[in-house]
């Protein structure tokens, strides 16, 4: 199917220069949002600017900058519990982070879908595959979708997510980085969870020329 079926938006939200995710199907008119922090009436605005109903969330991690809530010493305003009484539906989580998540949000379990690596979320014509990517969390998770790769805090442009952090692991992280996503075709484009490089996005083979972390 062409790629103009695919509806991608990346948008900057918060003091920590977050990239939120929304993603869909245009002709279905129905998106996800990839982690619905900071401003979750900008984020859904966004979508409904563009015709686009919101009917889920998918989490990369549990660290409020993402997810909203509070933990680590900061609370961060909106996150997935906001968005979901704005905009219901399901919260897609690995399930090594849905505790977490939990925690640190006070959404329910019945909010909820647990996955595992590989599994696939549906949207309209859209399919999104989870990638699980342990390092900068136990249950971080990333998402493909027709040559997109959405890396919340596992991969950014020139750099990788802190692994000093409760739950980082950094002989995990370099297992994510050098093997789990060696995979990834150098066509692929990588959109990272914030604004921290010099691009906002860059394919994985410019990455894996620039980026030391790629390195084996």
């Amino acid at each position: 199917m062409a790629d103009e079926t695919l509806y991608f938006k990346q948008l900057e939200v918060g003091p920590m220069a977050n990239f939120v995710y929304l993603v869909g199907d245009r002709e279905r008119g129905e998106c996800l949002v990839v982690d619905p922090a900071w401003d979750v009436d900008g984020i859904a605005a966004a979508a409904e600017a563009d015709g686009m109903t919101i009917v889920g969330s998918l989490v990369s991690h549990y660290h409020p900058d993402h997810v909203g809530g509070s933990a680590m010493g900061f609370t961060v305003p909106g996150g997935v519990g906001p968005m979901l009484a704005r905009a219901p539906g399901r919260i897609h989580v690995n399930r090594h982070e849905a505790d977490g998540l939990i925690r640190v949000t006070g959404v329910s379990e019945s909010d909820l879908v647990r996955h595992d690596d590989r599994d696939r979320v549906e949207v309209g014509s859209i399919s999104i595959e989870l990638l699980h990517t342990p390092g900068h969390t136990p249950g971080s998770q990333c998402f493909l979708v027709r040559e997109r790769l959405v890396s919340g805090d596992t991969l950014f442009i020139d750099g990788c997510g802190r692994v000093d952090l409760p739950g980082g692991d950094p002989a995990e992280m370099r297992v994510t980085l050098t093997r789990r996503l060696a995979a990834l075709d150098d066509a692929v484009r990588l959109y990272p969870g914030h604004d921290y490089g010099p691009v906002p996005s860059a394919t994985m083979g410019e990455q894996r020329r620039s980026n030391p972390y790629l390195k084996r």
